[in-house]
């Protein structure tokens, strides 16, 4: 296994089929990195109809079938979908609400506030919220997403506007999720769940691009919050189902895996268009669920600030599969993209961005890990040609849940962040261990990569002041 460092911060891993991999980090990231990262980068590269690059972000670690990280496109005719390539919490995402407050508003109220939250806001694994939905009303929610939850009364129409794909991933068709996935969705609506997920209250701390910060209604001092989460039960049950679906297909095929949770099915065929529909039904739920978040938290700031609207900046999902356009050998093609752990960076101009940040260039929003910074950046420039609109999305595990939660104390960690001036409310010392800081690489390192390449560029960067976990 050779590994070249082509420009600065690009590496390239070359295939058995010459298909390229390109691994964007710097040397400490690289020199850090696991070594299944590499070999599931170069399984990838052998699957039918993969278009090169093959692409792993600066905040990639290993994961099932697919690192986290990864991106990887393929030929809409030849090429093949696979549930490992998108994950098991699909559109699991992060959403930004711009606040008119200070942080001199909030520090008087701070744990008020972050009680209100926590009461408002249901977090931890199998938490269940006071909406109860029918198996009828699951079906309009996977097929209206975000616009159903506004049609519910959560949230406002001008919300939709400020969402990846207007907020309806438009070939959704519930007749594809399982009775089991929609049973599992049927309480969890406008819930937070557990591991990494969070809804964090924040201040901008530094602003990197005054022109951009500008564009996104961004200012020195301002709060801002952050809700990060994805299509809960449902979409894991969607992901397992699929994904054992498509282990039997290549299995009865007798098709070569190195990896069982690499498994796929061709896009044409009838269990891969099955498996789209399903994974935009899912896409749905999440950005519904984000959506009823959004309507807790506006009703919760609106306890302390009568009459405040928190706008939305923006909505973008992480662990999808989309279709898109890409120049490939001098022609335009229509490739399903696989981001597993990366997100969309649509630079300036592009047409499906929102008409107000045209002149950005599409939000980005990085999450740190608990109590450290979070990022906003602007879509680049150089994404399409390097990494098919794509760049990271977090921090990335350097610890294993398991490993972190016998080295921290979840009690030590919150008195430890409360003397940084974070307030933490969560529901269990061990959820909390699992995410300690020290679990993820430094997200500032990572960022640094995406700015460095033009992936996404800085704008703001953001300092936990409140922050809810399950």
């Amino acid at each position: 296994m050779q590994i070249k460092e082509i420009e600065n911060n690009i590496f390239e891993l070359k295939s058995s089929n010459k298909v390229n991999i390109r691994l964007f980090l710097d040397k400490k990231l690289l020199d850090a990195l696991e070594s299944t990262v590499f070999q599931q980068l170069l399984n990838i590269a052998e699957l039918p109809g993969v278009i090169s690059p093959v692409c792993a972000m600066p905040d990639t670690h290993s994961g099932y079938g697919f690192p986290i990280g990864g991106v990887a496109a393929f030929d809409a005719e030849e090429g093949v979908i696979s549930a490992g390539g998108v994950g098991f919490d699909i559109a699991c995402g992060v959403r930004t609400l711009l606040t008119p407050l200070s942080l001199r508003d909030i520090l008087p109220i701070q744990e008020d506030l972050a009680d209100e939250l926590f009461q408002r806001v249901p977090a931890g694994v199998g938490s269940k919220g006071d909406i109860k939905l029918s198996f009828k009303e699951v079906d309009k929610m996977l097929v209206g997403g975000a616009r159903w939850a506004i049609e519910q009364g959560f949230g406002e129409e001008i919300d939709l506007q400020f969402i990846e794909d207007d907020g309806v991933a438009k070939e959704a068709n519930p007749d594809f999720v399982s009775k089991k996935a929609k049973e599992r969705q049927k309480y969890e609506m406008g819930t937070l769940g557990a591991g990494n997920h969070y809804l964090e209250v924040q201040v901008v701390e530094e602003i990197f691009d005054l022109e951009k910060a500008k564009i996104f209604g961004l200012s020195l001092n301002q709060i801002v919050v952050s809700i990060h989460c994805g299509s809960r039960g449902l979409g894991h049950q969607v992901a397992t189902e699929y994904m054992q679906e498509m282990v039997k297909y290549t299995q009865k095929r007798k098709l070569s895996l190195p990896d069982k949770n690499l498994a796929y099915a061709p896009i044409k065929s009838e269990l891969g268009r099955r498996y789209f529909s399903a994974m935009q039904a899912a896409i749905n739920c999440a950005l519904a669920n984000r959506q009823i978040i959004t309507h807790l938290v506006r009703s919760a700031f609106n306890k302390f600030f009568k009459g405040i609207f928190l706008a939305l900046l923006y909505d973008v999902s992480h662990n999808t599969c989309r279709k898109e356009v890409y120049e490939v050998k001098g022609k335009l093609k229509e490739l399903y993209v696989h981001r597993k752990g990366a997100t969309r960076s649509f630079g300036p101009r592009n047409k499906f961005i929102p008409f107000k940040y045209q002149k950005a260039g599409q939000p980005v929003l990085i999450g740190g890990s608990m109590g450290t910074f979070s990022y906003i950046l602007a879509g680049g420039d150089n994404s399409d040609k390097l990494s098919f609109g794509s760049t990271c999305h977090g921090a990335g595990r350097v610890m294993s849940r398991n490993q972190a939660k016998k080295t921290y104390s979840g009690k030590n960690l919150i008195s430890k962040l409360n003397k940084a001036g974070i307030v933490v409310r969560g529901h269990s010392y061990k959820g909390l261990a699992e995410e300690a800081p020290s679990a993820y690489k430094d997200v500032s390192r990572v960022v640094e990569v995406t700015h460095n390449l033009g992936l996404s560029t800085k704008v703001a960067r953001l300092r936990p002041l409140i922050v809810i976990k399950g």
